[in-house]
């Protein structure tokens, strides 16, 4: 499993050469061509910061940084030296950094690196992309690598590219690492518990996903300051077009494990619709430490103290002729004791696997197992997959509800969402290290900003 990686088979990175055209190298730069060496490119979102929140044996240690000068390029520099100067297991990172406006070239030309790092505002970011890979560079872009339908025609080029220059371009899906999907996924494939995935209907899907974020948040352990881009759905991206994104890549993920999707035959979009969240000038100040709206956002002010932004958005649709509905929404700052919350609901033939995060599961991701025959049998069916799936997870068991079941998961397995970004990059090393992604990967990328762009195409042509 790709949430089990030993220190071991990490350490086999630093003898294992990965696809790159290399370039020259900083000073105190290991120039072992087996190292993975790391480019952050204009990091405006704080997701950047948290694929070094940890050190990795093969990585090297110092980073290029490539970026315009100013506010965002500061916060990512502080974040990373936080994490350098805590207490506790402290990170390493040496950033040698290029201020310029003309930090995109600057960086092609130099190529300083073999992975490029690309997260923060979205309008440019698939152009980042196709421009990385075209200089011959491994990509690892934060969600989303396409906002629009323009945006994903040159995403399929950045694709077509990367395999004839035998690089990798990969997103970060940060809930795949996630304890309660991770245990729905390997539930429905127990065909004795869960049967098999239900058709559904428009109006009663057989997989409904929703997730709730919040503008207002803290971030390792400080209140996050936003760009005022950050609201504007032409950078950012439109919610079903950016967070939208888990939500196709988890329905993919779990519905079809290890399957290709091929977007052309297998993706049907029905309908989409968004609609707005609003923000009151002083919400907006406290975010952005701005005190006023700026020209690009006044068109989604009314009465120069309220911002409407388009935060909230949901897509029906068939994927290989399964109804899916999910919905990504957006609030100001979440209830005291709570965060962001995910909704996940998956239905077979013989039982519902339900994950919740309201109140009565105190906000934290819980999964059900409710079966639609509720009888000795089934109970002894699931106990039986529960110690099969308790080979990789140890320690897992369920215990009764008055619907069905609930898992109980230790809470080693509970890590949170920062430290999903490490494991995301030790899946995205190993496919360096196998110098391949998996086969399904790269069409199901595809299928999912196909999902939402095409979504989005529909919700704003209505």
């Amino acid at each position: 499993m790709f949430n089990k990686l030993t220190t071991f088979s990490l350490a086999a990175l630093a003898l294992t050469s990965v696809s790159c055209n290399s370039g020259s190298t900083a000073k105190g730069t290991n120039t072992d061509s087996s190292m993975v060496r790391l480019i952050t490119l204009d990091p405006g979102h704080f997701h950047a910061a948290l694929v070094q929140k940890t050190m990795y044996p093969g990585i090297d240690s110092v980073v290029h940084v490539y970026a315009p000068d100013g506010e965002e390029l500061n916060a990512h520099l502080a974040l990373v030296k936080q994490y350098n100067e805590r207490t506790e297991k402290p990170t390493h990172w040496q950033e040698e950094i290029y201020k310029g406006n003309d930090f995109l070239d600057k960086m092609v030309a130099d190529k300083k690196g073999n992975v490029v790092v690309i997260a923060g505002n979205n309008l440019r970011k698939t152009e980042y992309i196709k421009k990385s890979v075209d200089a011959g560079l491994n990509v690892l872009a934060d969600k989303p690598m396409a906002i629009t339908s323009a945006g994903f025609d040159l995403l399929l080029q950045s694709f077509e590219e990367a395999n004839k220059k035998n690089v990798l371009l990969y997103d970060i899906m940060t809930e795949r690492s996630e304890i309660t999907t991770i245990l729905q996924r390997e539930l429905m494939k127990q065909q004795d518990v869960f049967g098999t995935l239900q058709q559904g209907t428009k109006d009663n899907p057989a997989v409904v996903m929703e997730s709730v974020h919040h503008f207002y948040k803290y971030v390792s352990g400080n209140a996050l300051k936003r760009p005022t881009w950050f609201f504007d759905p032409e950078q950012q991206g439109d919610a079903m077009a950016d967070v939208g994104t888990h939500l196709v890549d988890l329905v993919q993920w779990e519905s079809f494990p290890d399957k290709i999707i091929d977007y052309k035959k297998d993706i049907v979009v029905e309908s989409a619709s968004r609609w707005a969240t609003p923000l009151t000038l002083s919400q907006f100040a406290a975010m952005t430490r701005q005190d006023s709206f700026p020209s690009f956002l006044k068109k989604f002010v009314q009465k120069d103290t309220v911002l409407n932004i388009i935060a909230n958005g949901d897509i029906n649709y068939t994927i290989n002729g399964v109804h899916a509905k999910i919905a990504a929404l957006w609030h100001y700052q979440a209830p005291e004791g709570s965060g962001d919350t995910h909704y996940s609901l998956f239905r077979g033939t013989k039982a519902n696997l339900i994950i919740k995060q309201g109140k009565e599961e105190q906000f934290q991701p819980t999964l059900y197992i409710e079966p639609l025959t509720n009888n000795a049998d089934f109970e002894q069916k699931l106990q039986a997959a529960i110690q099969q799936i308790a080979a990789n997870y140890q320690g897992i068991g369920v215990v009764k509800t008055v619907k069905g079941w609930k898992m109980n998961i230790p809470d080693s397995y509970k890590v949170g969402h920062e430290a999903h970004f490490g494991q995301v990059m030790e899946r995205f090393l190993q496919y360096l290290k196998n110098k391949k992604l998996p086969d399904w990967e790269q069409p199901n990328m595809i299928a999912k900003y196909y999902t939402t762009t095409k979504a989005l195409q529909m919700a704003t042509t209505k």
